[in-house]
């Protein structure tokens, strides 16, 4: 009932659409919209056959019939590890030792605990005391 009903609103908006884009007011969108409320009907539908179809080849597999079903056996295969030389190499990270970056690092972890020394102090605490509390 609820498949029916969503198709049957999909379709309505579709036409609704349509009649939006042929009106003065329409455009490109409304044609757009108008072609693709069929497909989220259509869709809807798909859903409810698909999931029927699953529930019902659910309970085939649980319930034992009187003759034997012929099963394909499916040979489970093992990782294999890939030979050396064929995957490219992985490049190597680059050491970055910049002494000047390594400075402007230096300056910002120092405005950064000033920045939160100024914080600390501001909020009445003792900066020296990093000992946190919950309460």
């Amino acid at each position: 009932m609820l498949v029916i009903v969503a198709a049957l609103a999909c379709l309505a908006l579709g036409w609704w659409q349509w009649e939006r884009f042929e009106s003065s007011s329409g455009t490109g969108q409304n044609l757009g919209y108008a072609l693709q409320w069929p497909l989220f009907a259509g869709f809807a539908v798909f859903a409810y056959f698909r999931f029927v179809r699953l529930e019902t080849e659910a309970e085939e597999q649980h319930t034992p019939s009187a003759a034997p079903q012929r099963t394909e056996t499916v040979r489970k295969a093992a990782p294999r590890e890939i030979p050396a030389g064929i995957l490219p190499e992985r490049p190597k990270a680059a050491r970055d030792d910049d002494p000047v970056l390594a400075e402007y690092n230096k300056y910002l972890a120092a405005l950064n605990s000033k920045e939160l020394g100024d914080q600390v102090r501001q909020a009445g605490l003792d900066p020296r005391n990093t000992e946190r509390s919950a309460g």
